[in-house]
Order: C-alpha cells, then structure tokens, then sequence
C-alpha cells in the first residue's frame, strides 16, 4: 500500500465540510459501494457524479454520504494494514467483524474513532482513565453489523481544533504510533473489562497532533 500518496488522496476531503444527512442504509450503500475500489479523489468525484445524475438524487447529499463512506473506509484500510504488516502481528484468516489479526495469538478487532465529545470528561482525563473510556466505547458502539462485545483495539484520534475527523487522514503519524505501540507491547497492558459475563480484553492507541 502506498501509503504516501493514499495520505494526500485523503486530505482532498479536507476541503470540503463533513457531514452526514442521513444514517447508513442498504438503499445509498448500493449508490455509493464504488468507494472500496477507488482510491483517486478524482475519479471518486467523477463516480459521485455518474450517480446522481442517473438516480436523480440530490449532488450535496450523494457528495457527502459517498465522500464520507470512501474516507473512513480508506482511512480504516490503512489502519489495518499498518497493523498487519508489522512480523508481531498475524492477520486473521477467516476474516470476520470480531477479528482482523492477532497480538501475541490474541484475537482483535480494531476500529479508529474521533474523540467522542458526548463521553463529557476532557481528552486529557480519558488518558489518563482509558477503562473509563473504553466501557464508554463499547456501551456506545452502533447497533450496525459491526456490533460485537469482543477483543477490540481503539485508534482514538484528537485534534485539539475540534477536527478530530481530518486526523484519520494523518497515516504517517497513525503509523508512527501504531509501531511504537506494536514494539512495545505487553498483555499485562491490556484492559480487562466484563460485560454480561464475558471478558473482554482492549485497549487504546492515542493520536493527537503534535
């Protein structure tokens, strides 16, 4: 993966307001599922266009969900493959939402996510109280498909400005972290927490701007 020129595709939605006006659905999945194949910033606006022409649907709401859609995805893919990449690590065979790779034969799934403003404690406090935080993640987490009460890593990214969201784009200093994490990692760091009488062991990787 190019990681370099996927980080620069990345910040062109930079430019542009994010939102979502509207949940994920099957309906605009199905308009918008050109995202995974297309890494070019270019051509994805090219597809966005093709699309809304031929569905008549309304350009700002198609931009968003499809920009959006494409940006996590991408930003999620790398993610995954800096961990997969590093010898410490064992990609998942039978690949499933409750697995992407193993840690010292210890089965996770990851996720990165924006500091959640709704957790009411400040960035600095969560650092310091990450159990805090991690319950907070999993009592929170989307009743999606991606639902699960199993091992998870967290990517939690910061921007101090308020744009958490621009920070997944930022694949140089996520991996930086992500290998720091990797070379130094222990099972005694892990986090152990029980919910409705499973174990499950977790924990976070911090991204802020320098």
């Amino acid at each position: 993966m190019d990681l370099i020129f996927l980080e620069r595709e990345l910040k062109k939605r930079h430019d542009y307001p994010y939102r979502w006006y509207r949940k994920q659905n099957d309906l605009w999945d199905g308009y918008t599922n050109f995202i995974y194949e297309t890494i070019n910033w270019e051509t994805l606006i090219d597809k966005i266009k093709k699309v809304y022409l031929k569905y008549n649907l309304n350009k700002h709401e198609i931009f968003q969900y499809a920009a959006n859609r494409w940006y996590n995805f991408h930003s999620a893919r790398a993610v995954e493959f800096l961990f997969c990449n590093s010898d410490k690590v064992v990609p998942a065979k039978s690949k499933d939402h409750e697995k992407d790779f193993f840690i010292d034969k210890i089965p996770f799934d990851h996720k990165t996510s924006v500091f959640p403003e709704k957790f009411g404690y400040s960035y600095d406090w969560a650092v310091e109280n990450e159990h805090k935080l991690i319950r907070w993640l999993y009592d929170n987490q989307s009743s999606q498909k991606r639902f699960h009460l199993k091992n998870r890593l967290f990517v939690i990214v910061y921007d101090s400005e308020g744009n958490h969201w621009k920070m997944k784009a930022e694949l140089q200093l996520i991996k930086h972290a992500v290998e720091n994490y990797l070379q130094n990692f222990e099972t005694s760091q892990l986090h152990s927490i029980t919910f409705d009488g499973n174990q499950i062991a977790s924990d976070i990787i911090w991204i802020q701007r320098p």
